[in-house]
């Protein structure tokens, strides 16, 4: 039963929780993403230098062949799917940073907004001007 219900205060900890969201809106903003740079992004990337598709780039290291009446596949390295996939990787770096910046200019300012001296200051102060008398 200990085990169970270490395992339960563990699941239910704020920092897992907030793990588990984190990486849900995370799947889902990296399929944003991905489509972003797949389908908006690439294509004019793709015009500009000639009309290619860059997924679609690819190096036949050995053609399709027929044997024995069976169509073996052709052998192929497909980095153009490579150069896609950093792309994606690149935008939604950068977007995580962008996001990432923007909550710590927000935090800091919270905290450079000047509170005052608190109670336990100003009471030490009051402390210091009436020991100096």
């Amino acid at each position: 039963m200990s085990v169970l219900k270490d395992f339960k205060d563990f699941a239910m900890r704020g920092n897992v929780i907030d793990l588990a969201v984190g990486v849900i809106i995370g799947g889902a903003f990296g399929k944003i993403i991905a489509s972003l740079v797949a389908d908006v992004i690439m294509p004019p990337i793709g015009l500009l230098v000639g009309g290619v598709n860059f997924v679609d780039l690819k190096w036949q290291m050995k053609p399709a062949m027929i044997v024995d009446g069976v169509k073996k596949a052709a052998v192929t390295l497909n980095y153009g799917n490579f150069i896609q996939v950093t792309f994606d990787f690149l935008i939604v770096a950068f977007c995580i940073f962008l996001f990432v910046k923007g909550i710590n200019s927000m935090s800091k300012k919270k905290e450079e907004a000047p509170a005052g001296p608190s109670k336990e200051e100003q009471l030490l102060t009051e402390i210091r001007d009436l020991l100096k008398k």
